[in-house]
């Protein structure tokens, strides 16, 4: 990988750790997508990110977690390999989601508490009214993104 390539590959992670992702995770992911194959092991993510198996194997779960890489172990074979999920990021958006209608129920209940009269109260509708509206949309997106991706094709 030349260096220009190498800077991408961090600033990327850079950008995706500012989204919210841990920052190894970030790298990891980063890595397996630029990856030639589109695949690593543990051990060849060891060494790509010079960091040690007990920072990659964290990174490694939370991926799998969220559902943005899938771990395949090939038949005969005793390591895993980590790959991106072809669907990551529309994956990813499914946690989001449920964070959307927590701020929303729990602004709904601080206007309760703080009365919608307040102004309190009318910073915290505004909120509520706010996520309401992103937890309706986001699936409406979602679906169209889904409709529009399947006609992209293979």
């Amino acid at each position: 990988m030349t260096t220009d390539e190498q800077r991408f590959r961090e600033s990327f992670a850079v950008i995706m750790a500012g989204a919210g992702y841990p920052r190894m995770a970030a790298r990891v992911f980063s890595a397996i997508l630029l990856s030639e194959s589109g695949r690593l092991t543990s051990g060849e993510l060891a060494g790509v990110l010079d960091a040690g198996p007990s920072a990659i194997s964290p990174a490694v779960r939370y991926l799998t977690q969220v559902g943005m890489v899938i771990r395949e172990r090939a038949p005969g074979q005793r390591r895993d390999h980590y790959r991106i999920h072809e669907s990551a990021w529309y994956g990813a958006m499914g946690p989001a989601n449920e964070v959307f209608r927590r701020l929303e129920e729990g602004a709904r209940e601080g206007v309760e508490v703080f009365g919608a009269g307040t102004p309190i109260g009318a910073r915290l509708e505004e909120i509520r009214s706010f996520f309401a509206y992103l937890g309706a949309e986001v699936p409406r997106l979602l679906r169209s993104w889904s409709e529009a991706r399947a006609g992209l094709g293979p």
